[in-house]
């Protein structure tokens, strides 16, 4: 029998309800036309913003168009039970739960090259009657275009089991009745254009303005539009100090203004040759001159664990999450209340998974997904 070794939560791990389209969620905030300043946590470990400790009378979310003391909503501590064990009995964890959720990145593939094996691992987890479902933290891509990339790859997986951050901040701007007489400036790619124009929102930016400067003139003002209400910040290979200057001045001067970010990833895989910085890098600008953190609903937050949970009718006990990073899909599960499968084809590596220092410690690991066709139970 399986069992749980992962580090577990004092705190309770409740989350928002990603799918409604009328009630705010509880645990996230919602928008605020009236309310300057949206998100001030203390603490800067903003990726776990969608995390909320036990309630009580001093820390309750009164549904007042605020978030009260949701600084404080993290996971106040953890305790470590055991560390990460090696994947021995790939057919015991295999049976043990009904569906897979897998990163794509460091995977699937690294760069635009498929990772040995992927094509039969996936053919013999559907056999089996396995549900798949594909999430992603890159925001570059819309669900359609994934589906794109996947076919050119040769997998055949459908839309419809594909979640890019991306999507998830169209559809956490959907969750919370998103005025639509405001505007979106977006920091990023065509992915979030896309899922935004799909969700009916109104738009600006992206790599339409990453050709655009600020010829600074003694007494210069740079206009923006005082109607944007949000700022969605995602990876961006067009980043620049116009884009800076616009999403700066939207978040510290429009009431109310929203800043979100499709993940906070420190590196991302363009290559199969090196890791190359990641979305983090252009939300870390935005907060470091805004002085505001993010509302991530990218991995680690269980934003989207809940929408995949909720359409899909899944136990979240019966998941299990496997991804190549400790600090977003490892953490992700196990924020989800999910098993979970550290691989090292990717971001992480032996080393970093048993280092010390490292408090994020899966159920299990192995070398790369495709060892689900050969590792067996031993035998006496």
């Amino acid at each position: 029998m399986l069992t749980k070794t992962t580090a577990t939560a004092t705190a309770s791990l409740s989350v928002a309800s990603a799918l409604s389209s009328t009630t705010p969620s509880p645990f996230l905030c919602h928008f605020t036309p009236n309310n300057s300043r949206f998100f001030t946590p203390p603490n800067p470990l903003s990726n776990f913003l969608s995390i909320r400790g036990n309630t009580n009378k001093h820390n309750t979310y009164t549904n007042k168009n605020k978030c009260n003391n949701f600084g404080t909503s993290r996971m106040e501590s953890f305790t470590i039970k055991a560390s990460a064990q090696p994947l021995k009995n790939a057919e015991e964890l295999i049976s043990s739960v009904e569906t897979f959720i897998f990163d794509c990145d460091g995977v699937i593939w690294k760069g635009d090259k498929l990772i040995d094996g992927v094509p039969e691992t996936l053919d013999m987890l559907r056999s089996k009657g396995k549900r798949l479902v594909f999430v992603t933290n890159n925001s570059t891509k819309s669900r359609k275009q994934y589906g794109k990339k996947f076919e050119t790859l040769g997998l055949n997986v459908n839309e419809e089991e594909i979640f890019a951050s991306s999507f998830a901040a169209a559809a956490y701007l959907k969750s919370i009745n998103f005025p639509k007489d405001k505007k979106v400036y977006v920091i990023g790619e065509d992915g979030i254009l896309k899922e935004l124009e799909l969700a009916g929102f109104q738009y600006l930016g992206g790599p339409d303005d990453g050709g655009k400067k600020i010829e600074l003139k003694p007494g210069f003002l740079m206009e923006h539009d005082k109607d944007v209400g949000a700022v969605v910040v995602g990876f961006d290979r067009y980043f620049n100090y116009y884009k800076i200057q616009y999403g700066t001045l939207c978040i510290r001067e429009n009431p109310g203004c929203l800043f979100i970010a499709t993940n906070r990833d420190a590196v991302t895989h363009l290559t199969d040759a090196q890791e190359w910085a990641g979305g983090g890098s252009m939300v870390g600008a935005i907060g470091g001159s805004t002085q505001r953190e993010p509302l991530v609903v990218g991995k680690p937050s269980t934003f989207m664990m809940d929408y995949l949970a909720d359409k899909f009718g899944i136990l979240k006990s019966q998941i299990c999450m496997v991804g190549d990073r400790l600090d977003t899909d490892i953490l992700f599960g196990q924020n989800g209340g999910c098993k979970t499968l550290l691989v090292l084809s990717g971001v992480t590596t032996l080393p970093m998974l048993q280092n010390p220092n490292n408090s994020i410690q899966p159920d299990f690991y192995t070398n790369k997904i495709s060892d689900f066709l050969s590792l067996k139970p031993a035998t006496v």
